[in-house]
């Protein structure tokens, strides 16, 4: 029974955002603005069908119809033509999840923007799709939403603003973008500040939003490679991937292995995540013949083996992470499970 794995990962540590959603870390930020511009952030998100938990959860998972009416709600509030690009001065390149730190990691420029390309849709924004474009002198990355969500300029300035950050980030301290393009039409009043911010020139009322660069940047060497890391989290994201095609019950234990430590595994916050109704994730599991509880348990069963075989988590460890609030309620659930203590299990492994 013993493991000689180096380290291991039972799944998805979150569940991935599916068609219609995405991450709620477009949010970053919004409620220190908010109070800064004296007013109640939790009222706007509340605005606009949202618990207030997406303001500081950037994991919740959100429509991005309401990613870009809140940002041009708060356009108008604020009485700030530019707020999307205002906002992502006070964010970082994080919000777009761990595919970020991928592409920090990558071992070339053209190798970060590839991981941006291939991973973005699956771990932050499935409706998203980024793009390479390479001419002889300049590449672009562009970016669009493949979903008819009305008015999404803010969302643009915002994206516009996180893209160039990513790139400054890969392509280390010498990189500048050649110019910027976006679908928005600025005010021409507005232009001075865009181009102030983003670093170089813009223009608006174009067919695609684009970051545009020299194109021998891709073949620079990233300041930030880690080889090591690349490949683990690279191997990590690669099964957050395969997910995506995965049955309800599939998700559902995702969902379970990343939120029993954190005590708040429940049927609701799942449904909530997975992006259906509590009703109706129970009838999917009905058809299944299984039911949350039972695979609550099972997860925990799983996982309670494999740490106690690795050796390297006490009990009082796996008790937490299992989401026990003490070990005696771990040792008795898992003496249920296999008739043995948690002390005779690893004994015997």
């Amino acid at each position: 029974m013993a493991q000689n794995s180096f380290f291991s990962l039972d799944g998805p540590l979150d569940v991935a955002p599916g068609g219609g959603q995405c991450r709620a870390a477009n949010f970053s930020g919004l409620a220190n603005v908010a109070r800064h511009m004296g007013r109640d952030p939790r009222g706007i998100v509340e605005r606009h069908g949202m618990e207030a938990r997406v303001l500081s959860d950037p994991e919740s998972l959100v429509a991005p119809q309401q990613v870009a009416d809140v940002f041009e709600y708060c356009s108008t509030l604020f009485e700030d033509p530019l707020f999307g690009l205002h906002m992502a001065t006070v964010q970082d390149p994080e919000v777009f999840g761990c595919v970020t730190a991928l592409c920090r990691a990558a071992p070339t420029f053209r190798a970060g923007v590839r991981c941006l390309i291939d991973y973005l849709p699956v771990v932050h924004a499935p409706d998203c799709e980024v793009v390479l474009i390479e001419g002889r002198e300049t590449a672009e990355l562009t970016w669009l939403v493949n979903t008819d969500i009305g008015v999404n300029d803010q969302a643009n300035y915002q994206a516009a603003m996180l893209n160039v950050k990513l790139l400054q980030a890969i392509g280390g301290p010498g990189f500048k973008p050649s110019w910027v393009s976006l679908s928005a039409e600025a005010r021409p009043s507005d232009m001075p500040e865009l181009e102030r911010l983003l670093g170089c020139k813009v223009t608006g009322r174009n067919p695609r939003n684009s970051v545009a660069f020299p194109v021998h940047a891709l073949d620079q060497p990233v300041p930030s490679a880690n080889r090591l890391l690349f490949r683990l989290l690279g191997g990590y994201l690669e099964r957050v991937r395969a997910a995506h095609s995965q049955s309800t019950i599939d998700r559902v234990e995702s969902y379970i292995r990343g939120s029993l430590a954190s005590g708040n595994c429940s049927i609701d916050r799942c449904a909530d995540k997975i992006g259906i109704s509590v009703r109706t994730l129970q009838a999917r599991l009905s058809s299944e013949g299984v039911k949350f509880s039972e695979l609550v348990e099972n997860q925990r069963a799983t996982l309670a083996k494999a740490h106690l075989s690795q050796r390297n988590l006490s009990l009082d460890e796996i008790a937490d992470r299992l989401g026990y609030g003490e070990q005696t309620s771990f040792g008795r659930a898992f003496k249920r499970w296999t008739g043995m203590t948690p002390q005779q299990f690893r004994a015997s492994c």
